[in-house]
């Protein structure tokens, strides 16, 4: 059988190959049922009864109809073997009984083809040759057995016999070897199939987690595929789902205009396009659209290609492009700050020296100014040289061990005092035994940066900022600290831990930069995600900075100033 013979098992015989297998027994009992018919026919008109030969039809059907109904749900292994008696073997043993018990000059030869076709069809070309083999020696055998008791020329019936079981080995052999071919495509075909529908369904999976929009189109301006991304930048309702018209909103036309411009030319088109909806501000897109090829190439029925069209935000473009720009920059700030340290000093002591002797309100008003925006300056150097100096500190300084709760405290209390009034918070460190491995004074510069980027945005009431500590049932340790500001722009928050990025032109964007390092460092993890609290005002969406921290490996250690390497 070539399919099992190729790898297949019964149990993984595909519904082609069973479809098969229940024809042949199917044609089995037709050919049972025509015997029977045949027989009794013959009888019935020449008015002379054989009851063996009905008998033999008779019990040849009963075998066939048993075989049909208990074993067409899979063939037997395709090795030549036992298995092929109830089958094989039955038809070889009806067909010799009929030759023994026939009394005219019915010839039943040519039903012995049957078990011929399904041992070629089904088994293996050993069963094939074997059956075929043993057909001819019954056919040598019956022309013996008619030489024994009629007489006549034995050399013709010899000649005969060899004849047939010639012509019978070389259609087992051609039709063992069709066979083969089939079921050799039929595996080929299974494998491409298997193959596309990976490909398809991996092809589904990426389309469906693309950050960038992706529409296909037909040339009725049907969107028949459209990713998540895409949904959300057509900005259409929230039950929108594929299948729908581009053409039903008038914001999606520029949209339409590529489609259709696409198809015109027959060739890809790039080009930028504002969705205008009423009421809200234009969504700027960035357009790229392919056609896909002709299904039929002979025939190139333009009806078969559809529009793939990829959308792009412009706004994180140009949000990436600025990053880019920044990250270059600050590479170059760095050795520029470097330099303006000196003259900045300078000039903060001159005017300090002159501010002494500054008697004027109006010139000690320009000397005070003079004095903040040197020391605004300095302190931005600072943070661009902070990047140099976290390096160092990473590569240097060991980690120690630390009470998480009393290190927070600690901390919390420090950054609160230099503004009491504005400083409030909510504080539930609920994780008194945890000990974590992690430098003091990096934790508690990651801290200082997360409460200054929450102070900005925090509103006025106090659980408007909320400090949390705890153990999760699964083990992790985890700080947070949550803020009710306003959400995130998603083009913001993708590049949240980048260095030079940053949503305000004051700031220098190396805050979450320096605090995602310094985690790094000690085995740490740092991560955002808008989330909303229960408040004595409700539930309140805010935005929360967890650092998920190690347990600690060794016993605890007071830290000190000497764990820490300032430049």
């Amino acid at each position: 059988m070539p399919f099992l013979s190729s790898g297949f098992s019964p149990s993984a015989v595909d519904a082609p190959f069973v479809r098969l297998w229940r024809g042949f027994l199917t044609g089995r009992v037709m050919v049972a049922l025509a015997l029977l018919f045949l027989q009794g026919l013959g009888q019935f008109i020449n008015l002379a009864a054989e009851p063996a030969v009905l008998a033999v039809c008779l019990a040849y059907l009963a075998a066939t109809v048993a075989e049909r109904a208990l074993a067409g749900r899979a063939p037997p292994p395709p090795t030549a073997g036992p298995q092929w008696l109830p089958f094989i073997g039955v038809d070889l043993a009806a067909v010799c009984a009929l030759q023994l018990l026939q009394a005219g000059a019915m010839n039943y030869t040519p039903l012995f083809g049957l078990p011929i076709l399904m041992a070629a069809v089904l088994g293996t070309l050993t069963l094939a040759l074997g059956t075929t083999a043993g057909v001819t020696l019954l056919l040598l055998a019956w022309a013996w057995w008619q030489g024994q008791h009629s007489g006549g020329d034995d050399a013709a019936r010899y000649l005969q016999s060899a004849l047939t079981g010639t012509g019978f080995f070389i259609i087992t052999y051609l039709v063992h070897q069709l066979s083969v071919r089939l079921a050799r495509e039929q595996q080929l075909a299974q494998q491409s199939q298997l193959a596309a529908r990976v490909q398809s369904q991996v092809s589904a999976l990426v389309i469906e987690h693309l950050t960038d929009g992706v529409l296909v189109l037909d040339r009725q301006d049907l969107v028949r595929i459209a990713n998540p991304a895409a949904l959300l930048l057509l900005g259409g309702p929230s039950a929108l789902k594929p299948p729908f018209a581009l053409g039903d909103s008038p914001a999606w036309q520029p949209l339409v205009t590529l489609a259709q411009r696409t198809f015109r030319h027959d060739q890809p088109v790039t080009a930028d396009a504002d969705l205008l909806h009423p009421g809200q501000s234009p969504t700027g897109l960035h357009v790229r659209t392919w056609l896909t090829a002709a299904r039929h190439e002979s025939l190139q029925d333009p009806g078969e290609r559809l529009c793939v069209m990829f959308l792009h935000d412009l706004r994180e473009l140009e949000a990436r492009l600025r990053t880019e720009k920044l990250a270059s920059m600050g590479r170059m700030s760095a050795a520029v700050a470097h330099e303006i340290r000196n003259p900045l000093a300078a000039i903060v002591q001159a005017n300090a020296l002159l501010e002494e002797d500054l008697h004027d309100a109006g010139q000690k008003r320009l000397a005070q100014m003079v004095r903040q925006n040197a020391e605004r300056l300095a302190r931005i150097a600072e943070e661009v040289l902070d990047i140099a100096r976290v390096q160092h500190q990473i590569s240097h300084a060991p980690a120690s061990t630390l009470m998480l709760d009393e290190s927070v405290a600690q901390i919390w209390t420090d950054w609160q005092r230099q503004n009491p009034a504005q400083r409030r918070a909510t504080i539930s460190l609920m994780a008194p035994d945890a000990q974590i491995e992690f430098d003091t004074e990096h934790l508690r510069r990651v801290l200082f940066n997360l409460l200054d980027n929450a102070l900005r945005y925090k509103g006025q009431e106090d659980d408007s900022l909320v400090i949390t500590t705890r153990v999760s049932p699964s083990g992790p340790i985890s700080l947070q600290v949550w803020s009710d500001g306003a959400p995130m722009d998603k083009s913001v928050e993708r590049h949240l831990f980048e260095p030079f990025f940053s949503s305000e032109s004051r700031s220098s964007g190396l805050g979450l930069y320096i605090c995602r390092e310094l985690c790094q460092r000690h085995g740490a993890s740092i991560g955002y995600q808008r989330l909303a609290r229960t408040t004595a005002r409700g539930e309140i969406g805010g935005n929360a900075f967890t650092v998920g921290f190690r347990r600690n490996t060794r016993p605890a250690v007071n830290a000190t100033l000497f764990d820490t390497i300032v430049v």
